[in-house]
This record gives C-alpha cells, structure tokens and sequence, in this order.
C-alpha cells in the first residue's frame, strides 16, 4: 500500500496527541454507566477446568477457565458482559487486543482494567514476565478475565503461558485448554509460548515493575498505516506461495499475517479522528477489517482466500483515490 494519504496528513497530525491523551485518561462515570452498575447481578455458571467445550455468556465469547478463577475469553460486549463479569466475581480484567478497554464500564463495578496487547504471532520474555505477574497480583484480589477480541487465540495463548509460569498447570495441559478454546494450529507461535513455559520463580517476577497501565497509548497512525503496508506485501508473498508459509520467509504464518491485518484494519478505524470529521475514511477501514478477517477465516478453514483478499486490495486502491489523489 502507498503511505498515508495526504488528506489525511493534516487532521491526522494535529488530532493524534489529543486521541492518545484522552485514551489514556479514564473514562467519566455516566449516569447510564453508574446506573448499569447497580442492576443486580445475573446468575452464572462459572466455567470450569473440566469443560471441553468454551462458555458463551452474557456479552462474553468463548470464555474458557485455566485455572480455579482465572479465565480467558472475549472482549466484553456492553453492560451485560460487565454484569456476567461481576457475577463470576471478576476483580481485574486483562487486555492482550490492541483495541482501548472499557475502563469506564470496568471501574463502575469495582473492576480494574489492566491493558497489555500481543501479537498473533506469539510475545517475548519480557510481555511474558509481565503478564505472570499482573495475573499474580491481580489474583490477590479476587477472579481475573483476560481477554483479546475474539477470545479463541491471543487470550487463550496468554493464559496458558501464565498458568505454566505460576506453576498452576503443565505446558501440556495448558496446551490442551488452548484447544477448548478453539486457538487454531496456525498460531504456532501462540502455542510456542505455552509450550515452552516453564515455572518462574517468585524473585523473577517480584523483579518486574508493576505499574501496569490501564489502557496502553495507542501507537501513531501514520506508523499504523506504515505497518499495514509491510502485513499486506507479507499476505502477498504467501498468497504466491499458495497461501502458505513461503519457503525463503519461514518466520510468516499466512493465519497470524492475516489477523494481524484485520486488527490493524479495526484499531485504525476506531483511533482515527472522529467519525463527524472523516466518516467515509472510517468506513473504508472498517470493509477493509471485513475483507482480512474473511481471509483469516479462510485461511484457517483450507478454503481459497483470493477474492477477500482482492477485495482488500481493491479497497487500498479506492480509499488511497478518494482521500490522498
């Protein structure tokens, strides 16, 4: 894809300091949010280790337990996914998807947010040693959900790891709750991190500081359209290889490339300026997420990805003639 469209350069420049203060401050109680928070809570089964089939709740996809109160699943859907949480007894939540949490909804219950994305492709030491130790701490306190956008890969590789890392689960078992959760065999790199975890010692972790961030300051949407670039011209290379793992770039995982460009997609559209200032740029981003989520899906299935991703193709070609030429 060409670089950012220079109509956009503007409004873009001068609004982004403003979108990453205002995602990093917490967001006002409303009255309807304050109100949401005092409706009884409904009942809920709690999910359990011994389930080989994920739970759909209340506003809450694929929720899946790793460990006695310690939950993956998918973000939270509205105020009903915040009352199913607060029914389980969630005390934190746990964000490894780029999108900005609901702090808001969250702290309206009693709920702390704590937001820490990954990639599809798997995380490092470092974000391991992080994510042990949030969970850790947040455990202290009561139940923890962790969460990414649809709950079956990002959040299940992560608790898995985590459950390894406190000692709560061998890497095998951890392995096996990835599969209830449906993360696909494509995320190798999400299974190699649970995989190879190992326990951490309490000094190891006790190391890492612990001023986790509620909402993580999104990065810079000229670097997000620069990234799209680079995932689209990967997408390419596999697509010339039949879409799979092309063999002079064994590091690409067709699935975990497509992803990628999907959230890329739907992190753009809801970081961009307001929809009042740029709606027909926020839609265009919004049919692109569309498009790479069906080549994502269609990857994973074994069917042929080529039409969405032309359509992906073809909606870089117009968004780039109606707002950059």
């Amino acid at each position: 894809m060409p670089r950012l469209p220079r109509r956009l350069t503007l409004p873009i420049l001068v609004l982004a300091p403003t979108i990453a203060l205002l995602a990093s401050c917490q967001q006002p109680r409303t009255p309807s949010t304050l109100a949401d928070a005092q409706k009884p809570a409904p009942v809920v089964q709690h999910p359990t280790l011994s389930e080989t089939q994920p739970q759909h709740l209340p506003g809450l996809e694929n929720v899946v337990a790793f460990h006695d109160d310690f939950y993956s699943g998918g973000v939270p859907e509205g105020p009903e996914a915040f009352e199913t949480l607060q029914a389980l007894g969630i005390k934190s939540i746990i964000s490894v998807d780029g999108a900005i949490p609901d702090v808001a909804s969250a702290q309206a219950r009693g709920m702390r947010y704590i937001h820490l994305p990954i990639g599809y492709d798997g995380f490092d030491k470092q974000r391991s040693l992080q994510l042990t130790r949030a969970t850790r701490d947040a455990m202290l306190a009561g139940p923890v959900y962790l969460h990414c956008h649809h709950g079956k890969h990002r959040s299940a590789g992560a608790a898995a790891t985590v459950a390894v890392a406190l000692g709560w689960s061998t890497p095998e078992a951890a392995v096996q709750r990835m599969k209830v959760s449906g993360t696909s065999p494509s995320y190798k790199g999400l299974y190699a991190c649970a995989s190879n975890a190992m326990v951490i010692p309490s000094s190891q972790i006790d190391a890492v500081a612990d001023d986790f961030p509620a909402v993580s300051i999104p990065k810079g949407l000229v670097k997000a359209m620069v990234e799209i670039d680079v995932s689209y011209e990967h997408l390419k290379l596999i697509q010339a290889a039949g879409w799979k793992t092309p063999e002079g770039h064994p590091d690409l995982v067709p699935a975990a490339e497509a992803g990628r460009l999907a959230d890329l997609y739907r992190l753009l559209a809801e970081r961009a300026p307001g929809e009042k200032e740029l709606p027909e740029f926020v839609e265009a981003m919004k049919y692109a997420q569309m498009q790479a989520e069906l080549v994502e899906s269609r990857i994973l299935e074994g069917t042929s990805p080529d039409e969405p991703f032309r359509l992906v193709a073809a909606s870089c070609k117009d968004c780039h003639t109606r707002f950059r030429d």
